[in-house]
């Protein structure tokens, strides 16, 4: 199965916090799905990061390089149709970030690894609660 983490999602993971739950965990130690993770998220954890909201132990060039291989995970290039997209979206969730990767997964079929209740809202496939 292909998925698309959910910023929060990909951080948990990384940091190991008990805030990911088992199924989430279980979705992403399995090594046969293919997981992705939007370059939108890489924007928001530089903006995160920049404005002291986020805690890397390196440059977040370096920390998402090296974690993004080390846990086998792609990038999903953010295409100008997905940021078109977003237009068509209910104002469910204000947050611009969310609603690029509800985008995404919209328009490439992949559903969402979130525990974000807004994003539920929309029509897109969520795993992982």
């Amino acid at each position: 199965m292909r998925v698309l983490l959910d910023t929060h999602a990909f951080l948990w993971w990384i940091m190991d916090s008990p805030l990911l739950p088992p199924a989430s965990r279980k979705i992403i130690e399995d090594g046969t799905n293919e997981l992705y993770l939007s370059a939108a998220s890489g924007w928001e954890i530089a903006i995160k990061a920049a404005r002291g909201r986020l805690q890397l132990p390196a440059a977040p060039e370096r920390f998402m390089a090296e974690q993004l291989v080390q846990n086998s995970i792609q990038v999903l290039p953010v295409q100008m149709s997905h940021a078109l997209h977003v237009y068509s979206l209910p104002p469910y969730h204000q947050d611009p970030f969310d609603r690029l990767l509800i985008a995404q997964a919209q328009m490439e079929g992949i559903p969402i690894l979130t525990l974000d209740a807004e994003i539920a809202r929309y029509d897109v496939r969520i795993v992982g609660r």
